[in-house]
């Protein structure tokens, strides 16, 4: 049973990989066809995006596998041999539940180690190939930096041998100081590059040229002035020096939640949610002050006493009560009383507006503390997926009683979809804070328990996926009941 189940786990794992590896290509395609890449940059691509993949394949993998080998003991009546002989079915699965309870294991330090490490890869891969590839940055119809340069381009169609010629092409040229005072526009374009030189043209056709002045006297500064040209060819020299030396798997510093193992994220974790602590009450205490209002402050029992005792009684004063003390608008004069009412209504929009930014701002960094908690939490339940599903799988393929890939293969994609699906659902609730993300991340295994649990039983129990006999039989004896009493 355990050399069946083998074969069939690993030769799944290899036709669901290489699945996988085909769906997941069309998402890169743009990252990869057409940018002049060698063959070994992309085989390097597709190897390091292989462990991101196993977080899906391998709980498909062990369901598949698991309802083939089951369904085809089954179908060659051989549970029946076992079970004539002695042997439960608990029992024939003894040796299958030590691998998966082993291949648990090995998932987990898989997605703590490894996968971490291949997003990492795969982050400096594509940052780096548009830093060597300047073509590969120009993304039609979207304005893109081009790394090195001050220079932020937009082309509505790029064609021609390495994406060369470029159509209508818009340019904003920076200056020192960061600003955007040079724009320029044109029909057509072409970069001409050699491997000799470090120096990329970019030739410009049919075309105008605009640059805003900067005067110095204010006057002229209200009149906005600036040059306008129109030119037939213009050639701008990028010098590409830097990017040429730019290593394709160089490593940066820049870390996500994904790329982080257990250790790391909950060293993070502490951090922002202390940070974001710190974050509110610093903002609710800039609040409280530009409203004016205080919170009281809270004054020890003991020295109040003291106080009290020591000092003398203040005569009490009489209190003008002949206006309303709610409306403070009554005492003033008319000009004053609609001056105070503008400047309350403009204090009021100032704060509605920085309350609404500072909102986004904390929504956005709750998310990133929400995702480090998921990332966290789906490396466990992966490993534990691997283990349910199994008991998911094995009694299905005993219930149903058919091998091979017909029968077994459409339950396992179904159930599968149900479980991948509810999990992309807990996922995107999880990181909005709809849901607590520990929840998010065990919804999708904690709600395949339960079927794993009651297809267990009914399989040592011998019975069908569903007996409508039964149910069918309480429904009409409900019914007799009914005659009998009328």
């Amino acid at each position: 049973m355990l050399t069946s189940f083998l074969y069939n786990f690993f030769s799944s794992f290899v036709i669901l990989m290489v699945i996988f590896i085909f769906q997941t290509v069309w998402l890169f395609i743009d990252d990869l066809a057409g940018k002049d890449l060698d063959l070994i940059i992309i085989g390097k691509f597709l190897f390091y995006l292989m462990p991101n993949l196993t977080e899906k394949v391998l709980p498909l993998t062990v369901l598949l596998s698991s309802i083939l080998t089951f369904g085809s003991f089954a179908e060659n009546y051989e549970f029946a041999a076992m079970k004539a002989s002695g042997i439960s079915l608990q029992r024939a699965m003894r040796s299958l539940i030590v691998f998966v309870t082993i291949l648990g294991g090995v998932t987990f330090f898989f997605a703590n180690n490894v996968i971490p490490a291949s997003e990492q890869k795969i982050f400096n891969m594509r940052r780096n190939i548009a830093k060597v590839k300047p073509a590969a940055v120009i993304v039609e119809g979207v304005f893109s930096d081009i790394e090195g340069t001050e220079m932020n381009i937009k082309v509505a169609r790029k064609s021609g041998e390495k994406d060369r010629f470029l159509e209508d092409v818009i340019i904003h040229q920076k200056t020192v100081s960061n600003l955007n005072t040079t724009v320029i526009k044109a029909k057509t374009g072409e970069l001409i590059s050699s491997e000799e030189s470090d120096i990329i043209q970019l030739v410009l056709n049919d075309g105008y040229y605009y640059d805003e002045m900067q005067p110095k006297s204010s006057k002229e500064k209200k009149k906005k002035p600036f040059t306008r040209s129109k030119f037939e060819t213009y050639i701008k020299n990028i010098d590409v020096s830097t990017l040429n030396d730019q290593d394709i798997e160089q490593e940066s510093d820049i870390t996500t939640d994904k790329m982080k193992n257990v250790f790391r994220l909950n060293k993070d974790i502490d951090s922002l949610k202390l940070n974001n602590i710190k974050q509110v009450k610093a903002f609710s205490k800039n609040i409280t002050a530009r409203m004016g209002a205080f919170p009281i402050k809270k004054v020890d029992s003991a020295k109040s006493r003291k106080i009290k005792q020591t000092e003398k009684p203040i005569p009490s004063k009489k209190i003008d009560t002949s206006f309303n003390r709610n409306d403070i608008t009554t005492v003033l004069p008319v000009w004053q009383k609609s001056q105070l009412i503008n400047n309350a209504k403009n204090s009021i929009a100032n704060i509605l507006n920085t309350v609404r930014g500072k909102k986004t701002e904390l929504n956005k960094r709750y998310e990133v503390y929400n995702r480090h908690i998921l990332s966290l939490h789906k490396k466990f339940a992966l490993a534990f997926s691997c283990i349910i599903l199994f008991f998911v799988g094995a009694p299905l393929g005993a219930i149903i009683r058919k091998g091979g890939l017909g029968l077994p293969m459409v339950v396992a994609i179904i159930l599968f979809l149900v479980y991948y699906f509810i999990g992309v659902f807990a996922d995107n609730y999880a990181k909005k804070g709809a849901m607590h993300p520990i929840f998010g991340a065990w919804l999708s295994t904690l709600i395949m328990l339960p079927l794993g649990i009651s297809l267990t039983r009914r399989a040592t129990a011998d019975k069908g996926l569903m007996s409508f006999g039964n149910v069918i039989d309480k429904v009409t004896s409900v019914f007799k009941k009914k005659k009998k009493s009328n």
